[in-house]
């Protein structure tokens, strides 16, 4: 008798799971940026935020929770109710590499979330300001070994992506830069732009106008193809530095004891915005890519985000970097 109660009650929390994520969403669902509005993991979540809407017929706002290189919003989405109206979209890098960096940072970038999918790739660029003595890689590089610690270079905050990224310059380099964060990387930008700033490791969504503007100077992609709206921009291989290749990825995550069911149903539906043809124009306008090679997938993105927390956590402690 025992026996046959406990399968009942199973039975009825299955059936009502299941018929709770039928009914999902039915009211708005939040969707966590860690990051200020208007840069690349803002709009990402908003293009696809407006393509869950249109697909569920539920409102998908964007809510930006900034601060401590990302890990307020990580924090914050960690403690939400997993009950599938939070879900949390950042740059994998900064994700996986919070705490390691924040001590601050309570939370685990892989068992406190679920991978949903990847939303886009945005290759980083190499850019000095524009009247910088050095006009391409090599000369950055031999520059940089001649005069240690004498350049700067901006990121959106200890611990982005435009961090590590030039962090990862400095390692495989071998040149001592000197690091100056700001609260977002379009102030970093303006002060490039003005001459105040020596280099930033910046996606192409940021200083693409800047870039065609000849506001700065892009010395190089590093990715392995050029990018078809700078084509004159050498890769990193071809500009003499094989092997240095960051590439942005966001991503979005469900919170960890989500319901499989609504789960489900947010997988499905980002399957069905990577065939969506605004969807596709949109991101590739950010200087953007879609995924590829099975990241679209939850178990693609998994693997990313561990292969991410061995790269990045590595470099960070090589580099002996902390943040009070």
């Amino acid at each position: 008798m025992h026996l046959k109660s406990l399968i009942a009650g199973g039975a009825l929390a299955f059936a009502a799971t299941g018929a709770f994520a039928q009914d999902y969403p039915n009211r708005p669902v939040t969707i966590i940026v860690p990051f200020a509005a208007g840069g690349p993991t803002d709009v990402a979540a908003r293009i696809y935020g407006e393509f869950f809407a249109r697909t569920l017929g539920q409102q998908f706002v964007v809510e930006n929770a900034a601060g401590a290189g990302g890990t307020t919003g990580a924090l914050r989405a960690a403690r939400s109710k997993p009950d599938g109206y939070t879900v949390f979209v950042h740059n994998v890098a900064p994700h996986v590499s919070g705490p390691v960096l924040y001590p601050s940072a309570t939370y685990d970038p892989i068992t406190n979330f679920i991978p949903i999918g990847t939303l886009a790739y945005a290759a980083h660029y190499v850019v000095v300001r524009k009247d910088f003595p050095a006009k391409d890689l090599k000369s950055l590089i031999e520059y940089a070994k001649a005069n240690p610690t004498k350049i700067n270079y901006g990121s959106a905050g200890a611990g982005s992506a435009t961090h590590l990224a030039c962090v990862l310059f400095g390692q495989q380099t071998g040149a001592q830069i000197t690091h100056v964060p700001y609260r977002g990387t379009g102030p970093a930008l303006n002060d490039l732009v003005a001459g105040t700033l020596d280099m930033m490791c910046d996606q192409g969504l940021n200083m693409m106008g800047q870039a065609t503007a000849g506001s700065v100077n892009v010395l190089a992609i590093a990715q392995k193809a050029r990018f078809p709206g700078l084509p004159n921009v050498p890769t990193t291989a071809e500009a003499g530095l094989p092997g240095f290749e960051v590439q942005a990825a966001t991503a979005m995550y469900a919170i960890a004891g989500t319901p499989e069911p609504i789960v489900k149903k947010l997988v499905d539906t980002m399957a069905g915005a990577f065939k969506d043809a605004g969807v596709r124009k949109r991101i590739q306008d950010l200087a953007s890519e879609l995924p590829s090679n099975g990241q679209d997938t939850p178990a693609g993105l998994a693997a990313l985000t561990k292969s991410e927390y061995d790269r990045w956590s590595g470099a960070i402690k090589k580099g002996n970097i902390k943040v009070q």
